[in-house]
């Protein structure tokens, strides 16, 4: 699945996205909207991962869609 179906089919994919990263709030997932780079910022901001970690766990995430 690539990044432009992800964005379509955001607000399904939401869920299984929050369950994954727990800490992340609605608000975060609503501005996102599938943005994986937002998303990526976002999971370092948060969990405080270096990019490249929170770029592969974007990556994996988006690897378990298919």
């Amino acid at each position: 699945m690539n990044k432009d179906i992800i964005a379509g089919n955001w607000k399904q994919l939401k869920g299984k996205a929050q369950a994954k990263w727990g800490q992340l709030t609605d608000d975060v997932f609503d501005v996102s909207e599938g943005n994986s780079e937002y998303l990526a910022g976002k999971l370092q901001e948060t969990y405080g991962w270096q990019r490249d970690r929170a770029n592969k766990e974007v990556e994996d995430f988006r690897k378990t869609l298919n």
